[in-house]
């Protein structure tokens, strides 16, 4: 019961809501619905295109173009690679987690994330055609200098973690004959 307790708790929300709102209950379970579309039909891919990436990208390539070796060039990798996706944020984190796991740097990792979330292509065009190129030039280098510095810090307050949680493989139980 300990896995299922937070869904336990949203269903229990959404029960009570559903008894007290109503109509609020329906608009917010149609949210979520297409919230879940959304994901059930975008994850599978991702998920396809991470594992053949496991396989096909070696450890040492990965090294080679995003470890702390790879000094500018791997900032710059970093930064395309990150405003280049128009999908959501949620795709970033199970790709950058598996490009750590290949010892990509954390400072890469950062700017890569805050590349996709703040300075995709797409993004900039559109911020461009309405709030005007002074604007979004201003906000672009602005963002990317407060990624450069988030990425130096989180590579210098996590320089001494030996292997943390959230860097270990996850191993999935299999069946037993």
């Amino acid at each position: 019961m300990k896995a299922f307790k937070v869904p336990i708790g949203i269903l229990a929300v959404y029960i009570l809501l559903s008894l007290t709102l109503p109509d609020m209950a329906l608009s917010s379970g149609k949210i979520a619905a297409s919230y879940f579309k959304e994901m059930a039909l975008i994850m599978p891919p991702v998920f396809l295109l991470m594992g053949l990436s496991e396989v096909w990208i070696t450890k040492d390539a990965i090294r080679k173009w995003l470890g702390k070796g790879a000094g500018a060039k791997g900032t710059l990798f970093a930064l395309v690679f990150g405003t280049l996706p128009t999908g959501p944020l949620y795709i970033a984190f199970p790709l950058a987690a598996s490009l750590l796991r290949k010892e990509a740097s954390i400072h890469n990792m950062v700017v890569f994330l805050g590349a996709w979330a703040a300075l995709k292509i797409p993004q900039l065009l559109v911020e461009t055609e309405f709030l005007g190129l002074e604007f979004t030039a201003l906000r672009f280098v602005t963002t990317l200098g407060i990624l450069l510095l988030m990425g130096v810090a989180m590579e210098y307050f996590l320089k001494n973690e030996k292997n943390p949680g959230w860097m270990q493989e996850v191993e999935l139980p299999m069946k037993q004959k």
